[in-house]
């Protein structure tokens, strides 16, 4: 599985959990932290961990490696390290608050076919 198919994989967790607003930003030229991030949000902490999970889940049961998953507890802000795809599950609240897509706007969006 490439890094597209896996950045697709983990916005149809999203999307299968109704995370809202599910962006793919194309992070190849812009960044070497990954080739993509996928950027989504929830309504409620409970929400934004159930988003978390399915990213986790879809890719184990690929058996990919998760290589880090970060501020499940407070769900505030979730960071999923798919390695090549990085996932930010954010809170509604906080999202508005860091606005990543601000932050890394130079990226291109990328098509998800989903929504």
């Amino acid at each position: 599985m490439d890094s597209k198919q896996l950045a697709q994989l983990a916005a149809k967790a999203c999307e299968d959990k109704k995370g809202q607003d599910i962006v793919v930003l194309d992070m190849k030229d812009v960044s070497l932290i990954a080739d993509y991030f996928l950027i989504c949000e929830g309504s409620n902490e409970r929400q934004v961990q159930a988003i978390a999970r399915a990213i986790k889940e879809a890719a184990e049961e690929r058996e990919l490696t998760v290589k880090r998953l970060e501020g499940f507890d407070q769900a505030r802000w979730i960071l999923v390290d798919l390695e090549d795809v990085v996932c930010h599950i954010f809170h509604k609240e906080e999202r508005s608050y860091y606005n990543l897509e601000r932050l890394w706007g130079d990226a291109p969006l990328v098509e998800t076919g989903i929504n």
